[in-house]
C-alpha cells in the first residue's frame, strides 16, 4: 500500500468517524420499558462497515468509542465517559466495535458490494449488524440490569422495525457513495 492510499484510507476513516459523531447529535427516543433508547447513531456503524470494510470500519468505530471512553459527550443524548461502558448500553457499545469486522467479513466472503442485488447487502447488515448488536447488547443488559435473559432479548424486538429502516438507508447511502466516490473497501 502506498503512502497515498494510506492517507486516503485514514481520511475516509476520519470522515466516517465524524459521521458517527454527527449522528449522535440526534437525541435518542426512550422506549420506557428498558433503559436503552432508539438512536440513529448505529446507522453510522453500519455505514462504517459498508464504506470502509472490516479493517478501517473497525478502526473508525474504535476511534469513536475511544473518544467516548475519554469522556467526550459524543453518544446520543450527550453521554460519554468510561462509565457508559458499564451501564445498560455497554454491551451495545462493545458490539458496535465488532460489527464492522463482522459485516465487512460477510460482505467480502459473499461479494455483496459487487452484486447487483442490494437485498444481499441488506441481509448481511441485518444479520451481521442488527442481530449481532441486539444479541450482545441484550446479554449485557440482562446481566447489568438483573433482567431475565429472555426478557432482555425479547425487549430488543422493539428496536427491529427502526433498525431495519436504518439498515436499508445505510445500504442505499453506501451504494450511492461507492458509485459516486472511489471508496476503496480495504479488507
Amino acid at each position: 500500500m502506498t503512502n497515498q492510499q494510506t492517507a486516503k484510507h485514514l481520511t475516509q476513516t476520519a470522515m466516517v468517524t465524524a459521521l458517527i459523531i454527527v449522528l449522535g447529535f440526534f437525541p435518542g427516543i426512550p422506549i420506557g420499558f428498558i433503559p436503552v433508547p432508539v438512536i440513529l447513531q448505529n446507522m453510522g456503524i453500519f455505514l462504517a462497515a459498508e464504506l470502509l470494510g472490516r479493517k478501517y470500519g473497525t478502526i473508525a468505530v474504535g476511534l469513536f468509542l475511544a473518544l467516548v471512553a475519554l469522556g467526550l459527550p459524543l453518544l446520543s443524548g450527550g453521554r460519554g465517559g468510561a462509565a457508559v461502558f458499564l451501564g445498560p448500553t455497554g454491551g451495545y457499545l462493545v458490539a458496535w466495535l465488532l460489527t464492522p469486522w463482522l459485516i465487512g467479513t460477510l460482505m467480502h466472503v459473499t461479494h455483496a458490494t459487487t452484486a447487483k442485488n442490494w437485498w444481499r447487502e441488506l441481509l448481511i447488515v441485518g444479520i451481521g449488524g442488527i442481530l449481532f448488536i441486539d444479541c450482545v447488547g441484550g446479554v449485557w443488559l440482562a446481566a447489568q440490569s438483573h433482567m431475565a435473559l429472555s426478557a432482555a432479548l425479547l425487549s430488543n424486538l422493539a428496536f427491529i422495525p427502526g433498525d431495519l429502516i436504518k439498515a436499508g438507508l445505510a445500504v442505499l447511502v453506501a451504494r450511492r457513495v461507492r458509485a459516486a466516490v472511489n471508496f476503496d473497501i480495504a479488507m
